[in-house]
């Protein structure tokens, strides 16, 4: 356990807060200042006499409590990882959307196994993984019967998972941030894979203190660096309209009905800068497409798509509201007239569901994201020459709404205006598609040349 023998008390500190003054006392461990705030003078005065009995004898004080060794909480005590991990999972899963409680369960699937003790008959990493997924992290009613392997898997589980508390030592939190780190294979995750399981990590320490379970956020005493992730859209993935145009009419030649009605949802993606699950979500009644000019689309909803076991339909797509936005926000598009007649020609075609979805399979069943990136990928392979199809350009679905954001900034739409449309922030948006708002270094250099002639 880190400690330090250096430790500055200063004095009581008097604060008033409304008409309730309250008492807070301040001291510093190392280099790291600590406070505590106390509704009486009386226990504030109290808790600051411990502090300097305790450094007048001589012990250490932690580092990462701030608290002398004799007022720190038992290693032991309290609960364990697993119980509070199981725990914090019950409590977000009402108030997290599909794809959050898979990311949570994710992190949470390369923690458990890792945060335990060395003991006999530990089973293999990968049925530790099954267990905690298909059972331990889910609700009370989405649970199914444990086989007897599993049962005693679970059974280890509880009995080898290290108190909550023993994260208090650096050495045990650092063994958490390295797991999430990993993939599980063992080598590298990608950046923003590491950052989500350590931002989920991160959330659990901060619900750990906010409970009363750990006196402060382990976390903080470890000088630990996640991988560096790009945020900006690479410029090498972005098509232009003459490739888009290639792109749709190649997806309307696979298969005979799956690429031609999956048409018109690309083209929402690239004319309207619409995600997939906004795009899966769109109805007949979201879109005014007059016969001639441009056209409008309201989006109300969302259907990301997920395993089924997250979701709360028990279906691979739940219904919800708009990313970034209130759960009854709408985002109006304007359409130009390109769009307006591919979408008319789709519902001549295909019509609506009963709720007025337009994008389904011939069963009525949303398209699946493998199902759409099979036929992209198709589409690639008949649009573009091999050296093309073996590039970044156009990689994912998903890219056709980077062309469209980049094409809209490189037109001169205001950047307000095209965060609007995007569903995006401005700050966020000039950050993740600065690297593709062309004609800035020319005339960046045509600004420096002139300086330089003068």
């Amino acid at each position: 356990m880190s400690t330090s023998y250096e430790v500055k008390i200063w004095d009581l500190r008097r604060k008033l807060s409304g008409k309730t003054p309250s008492y807070v006392v301040r001291w510093k461990v190392g280099t790291k200042e600590k406070s505590k705030t106390f509704k009486t003078k009386a226990l504030a005065e109290s808790f600051l006499s411990d502090l300097r009995q305790a450094a007048k004898k001589g012990e250490p004080f932690e580092l990462v409590t701030g608290l002398p060794i004799s007022m720190a909480k038992p290693a032991d005590s309290g609960p364990t990882f697993f119980d509070f991990a199981r725990s914090y999972m019950a409590a977000r899963w009402v108030h997290s959307a599909a794809r959050t409680r898979e990311t949570m369960t994710y992190a949470l699937l390369s923690l458990v196994p890792v945060l335990t003790k060395d003991l006999r008959g530990r089973p293999d990493d990968e049925e530790l993984r099954a267990v905690l997924r298909d059972y331990a992290f889910l609700p009370d009613k989405r649970r199914g019967e444990l086989r007897p392997e599993q049962k005693a898997a679970f059974a280890w589980l509880e009995a080898a998972s290290l108190p909550l508390a023993n994260l208090l030592e650096p050495a045990v939190s650092r063994s958490a941030l390295d797991a999430v780190a990993l993939r599980f294979d063992g080598e590298p995750a990608a950046a923003n894979t590491v950052r989500r399981k350590r931002a989920v990590l991160h959330h659990m320490m901060e619900s750990a203190v906010e409970l009363k379970k750990l006196p402060g956020n382990p976390l903080h005493a470890v000088k630990w660096k996640p991988p560096k992730a790009t945020g900006a859209v690479d410029p090498r993935t972005v098509v232009n309209p003459v490739q888009v145009r290639a792109l749709l009419d190649a997806v309307s030649q696979v298969g005979r009905t799956r690429g031609p009605r999956m048409v018109a949802m690309f083209a929402c993606m690239y004319y309207a800068a619409l995600r997939p699950e906004e795009a899966s979500g769109l109805r007949r009644q979201n879109c005014d497409l007059p016969t001639d000019g441009w056209g409008l689309v309201t989006l109300e909803k969302a259907r990301p798509q997920a395993n089924k076991r997250w979701t709360n339909s028990g279906e691979t797509h739940d219904e919800r509201g708009l990313k970034h936005r209130a759960k009854d926000d709408t985002r109006e598009i304007p359409i130009p007239p390109v769009l307006v007649v591919i979408l008319r020609e789709h519902i001549e075609a295909y019509g609506a569901e009963k709720d007025g979805r337009l994008f389904r399979t011939s069963k009525g069943r949303p398209f699946s994201s493998s199902a759409y990136s099979a036929v992209w990928q198709e589409a690639r392979r008949l649009a573009f020459p091999v050296e093309q199809v073996a590039s970044p350009l156009a990689a994912r679905p998903y890219d056709l709404r980077h062309a469209a954001v980049s094409l809209w900034l490189n037109a001169g739409v205001p950047p307000t205006e095209v965060a609007q449309r995007a569903g995006h922030g401005v700050d966020v948006l000039l950050r993740v598609y600065a690297k593709c708002i062309e004609g800035q270094r020319a005339r960046a250099n045509g600004q420096i040349t002139t300086a330089l002639e003068s």
